[in-house]
């Protein structure tokens, strides 16, 4: 059964998704989870695009070993020597050319020539093979691209040392069967050896990124570029769960493998939505909420009777998990424990600890933990990435017809401070009274509040992006108490802020070059 190579470009193209930037330290978390879950190739960002994803992909590429590690630079000499230098410590690097090569693109965007495209190409691509032996070549806007010129590109490119070439659906104009002939013109069209690898990389802006990656599967690619949940710009990337699942259910007619352990998808998918505050919808394939649920009573029957009447694949097979453990305020850690290893989980001693105090606190206010519940705490506070420098110590809130007032408590690098204001709402009142406290030019640019387990005893988790001095930071909050896990959530974000702040001191002092 011949090999399909992922290309799991989540923490560089993903990422580019309004409101879901991750720091080094989440991208290098959800890289572990990455290698857990048997990607071959991880897209680890654009380190030229900014010192912090320079320190990313540097991060990555020294501390995860089996995949190979990849870093995006356009067509330049400066980039591919940014690129190189992230990945010095990578065990398997690969440095990842592109260039614009539609008319669209190179006579708007770019001013430049078809012959310009092609020597810009050539140049790049041997500068990058004196850094690494890996090299793969994009052509931007591949789709859009007249097919003859097309072709002259891939010659150029494989010419100068590329063996991974991708041709992708950069804006997501193409139907299934027009990208599979693409691949197939191209590919008949230029003599490469046989060590050359194909590339798709769809983009979902007509809803066909997954159906035209598999398309191109079956014209000869062999490695797919795509994120988990399909985050990405726009619309969206090629879901990675939805090929993977797509090639393991449907092998009559795609005779194609992965390396995936699809029991890490459920995993994958939760921790990127924890980190992201962004959740797939609920009716999304393979990790929507409703994805193994059956409501209509016709389905139920069925499935009482037989579970293959509506279900084409096991729950478990992608890491989701049925169980009759209920968890309440007498359980112990190893009834904990055990929870988390059905679930999928194995968190150490230290994490096992500081969750099983998260569980107890919860466990006071619900009569029934919820395997959800158990995900959240488990993410809550390990994900938090900036060093405390505020701690909510106390929250009153009172409201109702007249506009709310709230009273809050915190420490302010180690000093116990209170305040007051009021609000529209208890949220606006508890982030007003916040303020006063914390000496920062705050715009709360974005809130979001996710149920995470049903019913009114639920946990919400609260996700804010606000703009702090003139910069943008994320904060994350969990608690039955939306307010205070909205307060939670912005002392997070004034967190990074301050961290952010104190870095770009330190590193004024080292060297005047801040940015790109």
């Amino acid at each position: 059964m011949q090999r399909v190579l992922i290309f799991d470009t989540t923490l560089r193209d993903g990422e580019q998704s309004p409101g879901a930037s991750m720091t080094p330290p989440e991208k290098l978390r959800f890289a572990h989870q990455l290698d857990a879950i048997g990607v071959d190739i991880i897209e680890a960002g654009f380190p030229i695009s900014s010192p912090a994803d320079h320190n990313a992909v540097h991060q990555i590429a020294s501390a995860v070993r089996r995949p190979v590690i990849a870093a995006l630079a356009r067509a330049s000499r400066m980039d591919v020597e940014d690129a190189a230098r992230s990945l010095e410590a990578a065990e398997r690097g690969r440095i990842h050319v592109f260039l614009a090569t539609s008319d669209i693109h190179l006579r708007h965007k770019l001013r430049m020539s078809r012959a310009q495209c092609l020597d810009r190409i050539a140049t790049s691509v041997e500068y990058a093979r004196e850094f690494v032996d890996d090299v793969e070549f994009s052509a931007e806007d591949a789709t859009r691209s007249d097919p003859a010129f097309l072709v002259e590109v891939v010659a150029a490119a494989y010419a100068a040392g590329a063996r991974t070439i991708n041709l992708p659906d950069t804006v997501g104009y193409m139907q299934p069967r027009e990208y599979a002939q693409m691949f197939e013109l191209v590919r008949a069209s230029v003599t490469l050896d046989d060590g050359v690898i194909w590339s798709a990389h769809c983009h979902d802006d007509l809803g066909l990124a997954v159906a035209n990656s598999l398309a191109a599967i079956e014209a000869g690619v062999r490695q797919v570029e795509c994120t988990v949940n399909g985050i990405g710009e726009r619309a969206g990337n090629a879901a990675l769960e939805e090929i993977v699942m797509a090639l393991h259910t449907r092998h009559d007619v795609l005779p194609y493998e992965t390396a995936i352990n699809t029991r890490e998808i459920y995993r994958s998918s939760h921790l990127l939505s924890h980190l992201l505050g962004m959740y797939p919808q609920p009716n999304k394939a393979i990790v929507g909420r409703n994805a193994f649920a059956h409501e209509a009573g016709i389905h139920q029957d069925g499935m009482i009777k037989e579970r293959t009447t509506y279900e084409i694949m096991q729950p478990e097979t992608v890491g989701v998990r049925e169980t009759n453990l209920v968890l309440g305020k007498h359980s112990g850690r190893n009834a904990l424990a055990l929870r988390f290893a059905q679930l999928g989980f194995e968190p150490d001693e230290v994490e096992l600890e500081r969750t099983y105090n998260l569980f107890k606190l919860l466990a006071a206010q619900k009569k029934e933990i919820l395997d959800e519940d158990l995900i959240s705490i488990l993410h809550h506070g390990a994900l938090e990435t900036a060093q405390r420098h505020y701690r909510l110590r106390g929250l009153e809130v009172v409201c109702g017809e007249a506009p709310a007032q709230a009273r809050v408590r915190i420490t302010r690098n180690g000093q116990e401070c209170e305040a007051s204001a009021t609000g529209d709402g208890p949220i606006a009142a508890t982030l007003a009274a916040i303020n006063t406290l914390v000496e920062r030019r705050v715009e709360l640019e974005h809130l979001t509040i996710h149920a995470v387990t049903p019913g009114v005893d639920a946990v919400g988790e609260v996700s804010l992006r606000a703009r702090i001095d003139g910069r943008t930071f994320t904060g994350r909050g969990a608690s039955p108490d939306i307010v205070n896990g909205a307060a939670r959530a912005y002392l997070q974000a004034l967190d990074k802020a301050e961290t952010a702040r104190k870095l770009e001191a330190s590193e004024h002092e080292r060297t005047s070059l801040w940015g790109v």
